[in-house]
């Protein structure tokens, strides 16, 4: 997934987590806009705010969602009014096999998107390559490990072992393994290679 466009911190928060959907295929900001008659009886245009695609494979089909991001408040504040502009994104989504989703903080600031925050100064490192794949090699071999049994396995020493614990949120981050995204992240961590990989 690439840069992709945001206009609020939660947005920005909601695309840090979707980084962590290994199943995403794309996301694309402002996608469409879709015409709804208001309460007056005029047309007005509605732009949700993403569109996300799934990879088919190897996982089961997902159908594309529609996504509108909002802040709890605004939605408790406004949510009468912007039911009708809801509704043809709805009707929209069902003619076209889609979903559509609201979005607010308790749906996208969780345990997943915490570990997504965690990691994100680990996205940009680099590692010798070799390494990276000598490490996932043995951890497709095992099936599954803790951080810790990978740590201590491929790293030795302080200062080894300092760059062993970058070098697997780095992993992490950047989807080579996987982990249950829905616990907090720990030296316990249960890890694997994706089924997609």
């Amino acid at each position: 997934m690439g840069p992709v466009d945001f206009e609020s911190t939660l947005e920005r928060d909601f695309l840090i987590r979707l980084e962590t959907e290994r199943g995403v295929l794309d996301v694309v900001s402002q996608p469409l806009t879709i015409e709804f008659i208001g309460s007056n009886g005029q047309i007005y245009p509605y732009t949700p705010d993403y569109l996300v695609t799934y990879r088919a494979y190897p996982a089961p089909y997902r159908a594309p969602v529609l996504i509108e991001v909002k802040p709890v408040s605004e939605l408790c504040k406004y949510l009468s009014e912007w039911k009708v502009k809801f509704r043809a994104a709805m009707a929209y989504c069902k003619a076209h096999g889609y979903l559509f989703h609201l979005r607010h903080e308790p749906r996208i600031r969780d345990q997943r998107w915490k570990n997504a925050m965690f990691l994100q100064r680990y996205r940009q490192m680099q590692f010798v390559p070799e390494e990276s794949e000598w490490i996932i090699g043995n951890l497709n071999q095992m099936g599954t490990a803790t951080f810790d049994h990978l740590l201590a396995r491929h790293f030795f020493g302080e200062a080894d072992r300092s760059r062993g614990i970058s070098h697997l949120w780095y992993l992490l981050a950047t989807s080579r393994i996987e982990c249950d995204w829905s616990q907090p992240l720990s030296n316990n961590s249960e890890l694997w290679i994706p089924e997609y990989a």
